[in-house]
């Protein structure tokens, strides 16, 4: 496996031909990201099938996963764009009207969600395009009058945000539960759910797909600051989760960003639960042909907080050169590798006993010195667990269905390759040898370690370990199938 880390990278204008698609997947691309704030239900549709196209083009399996736009909170529409300067008022309407000046210094507007100021307070601050305008309020109650804190230029449906203030709001709009069935009929793998601010959101996500006959594996998208205050919570109710340092950067004070990174990726991992760190990760490639050095280490940073994937946004959509910014990350992620710190044994609680097989195994296969891990799942749950061991053996899956190994795309060091029939334990561990030989996963003159569940196809039942070397991997060669 050339990296452990994976690659997340969004589809946009730039990058959504077949050939840039197989050029970003062969440079190290594992899960595409489909941006539901943006695009027709048609232009995701034909994005989709390009994907496909491109994954059968490389033989080399891809994720895909789509992000919902929630309920961003935007200014209304503008009679004009304001010039806005320190010590300027801002009264906000309840109503929907057109913004426009009223006097010097004074502007009227209003915002997307009016139900929203009625929850604010004296001394709460509210950010303006997507936190550049800093506003504190001055007067609340019938009106919301507040006063502009630094000097910036605000025009029409640009992003609100609401640090101090608990907004109870609805996360899935109807438009996101609609993005979510066509996720359904398509077969998606992931959905991201934004702006969630506690369990219960991930709930009514889960009750939807539930619903519906989905099996979309969720994750929830931290970028609120009563979000990290739930984190636990939203945790056990998620598949994963992803950092979303933009508006998590205005939410909260910015310098604390990186400290609560690295204590969510550390929850995740200790839950076995894939976690995505996103925004700005290369931004300055979306118009350059290289990544600032600072860009670079945060990369690099991400990689030794252990995050199983990192994101590319604009970098890969609208960037002028979306395959040279995945391969600058390829090449970061493996340099950054070569130091890692592997064999994470000690830092995590067992939660159940397939958490003690899972580490045994990874143990074991680092003592042998073995080539490789070859996990025989149902789920890909044993693979996950195994994974957040950060092993320096690679973890090759073997699954029982498509739905499964590309729900392992995202996962730290996990490489599925191949899936077998639900049969017997032995006659499937002999179909997964011969076509890992075949294949080029297997060489017979080295040592692997295979773990299954008994019975077969049984969540949670992992419990049988066996090592194969020369002779059993030459007797499953033979083995007649």
């Amino acid at each position: 496996m050339e990296k452990r880390t994976k690659i997340l990278a969004t589809v946009g204008p730039a990058s959504d031909s077949i050939e840039t698609l197989c050029g970003l997947i062969l440079a190290g691309v594992n899960v595409f990201r489909l941006n539901f704030s943006h695009g027709s239900h048609e232009y995701h549709e034909a994005t989709l099938e390009k994907i496909r196209q491109a994954e059968q083009q490389t033989g080399k399996k891809v994720g895909v996963l789509q992000d919902i736009c929630g309920p961003k909170i935007r200014v209304g529409k503008l009679e004009t764009e304001f010039s806005l300067k320190e010590g300027d008022t801002l009264e906000f309407v309840r109503g929907e009207i057109v913004g426009k000046q009223k006097s010097e210094g004074v502007y009227e507007l209003s915002i997307n969600q009016p139900q929203i100021l009625t929850l604010l307070n004296v001394d709460e601050y509210i950010y303006l395009y997507d936190g550049m305008i800093r506003t504190r309020v001055v007067e609340a109650g019938e009106r919301i009058v507040a006063r502009v804190e630094n000097s910036g230029k605000l025009a029409s449906n640009k992003g609100v945000n609401f640090p101090n203030t608990k907004l109870n709001i609805d996360v899935i709009t109807p438009k996101d539960e609609r993005d979510m069935l066509w996720a359904i009929a398509h077969d998606i793998d992931f959905i991201a759910v934004s702006f969630v601010q506690r369990a219960q959101d991930m709930v009514r996500a889960r009750e939807i797909l539930d619903a519906n006959g989905g099996k979309i594996q969720l994750f929830a998208k931290i970028e609120k600051f009563d979000a990290v205050e739930n984190i636990d919570a939203i945790l056990d109710a998620s598949d994963g989760l992803m950092v979303a340092r933009g508006d998590l950067g205005i939410e909260v004070p910015y310098y604390k960003v990186p400290s609560i990174q690295k204590r969510i990726i550390k929850k995740a991992n200790a839950a076995s639960k894939p976690v995505i760190t996103a925004t700005q990760m290369l931004l300055s490639m979306a118009q350059n042909e290289t990544a600032t050095r600072a860009e670079i280490s945060d990369v690099a940073n991400a990689v030794l907080d252990g995050t199983d994937a990192v994101m590319l946004s604009e970098e890969s959509a609208i960037g002028k050169n979306p395959v040279k910014v995945v391969e600058t990350m390829a090449a970061t992620i493996k340099e950054t590798e070569s130091v890692y710190p592997y064999g994470k044994f000690d830092k995590f609680e067992y939660l159940d006993e397939t958490d003690m097989i899972a580490s045994s195994t990874a143990r074991l296969a680092v003592e042998l010195n073995a080539r490789a891990i070859m996990s025989l799942t149902g789920s890909g749950q044993s693979a996950k667990k195994m994974a957040r061991y950060r092993t320096s053996v690679d973890i090759y899956a073997v699954t029982h269905d498509e739905k499964t190994a590309r729900s392992l795309t995202i996962a730290w060091g996990v490489e599925p390759i191949m899936t077998v029939e639900k049969t017997s334990l032995n006659l499937m561990l002999a179909t997964a040898v011969q076509k890992a030989v075949k294949l080029g996963f297997v060489d017979p003159e080295k040592t692997y370690v295979a773990t299954a569940g008994y019975p077969t196809g049984v969540a949670g039942s992992t419990n049988y370990i066996r090592i194969l070397k020369k002779d059993q991997i030459d007797y499953y060669t033979n083995m007649v199938i």
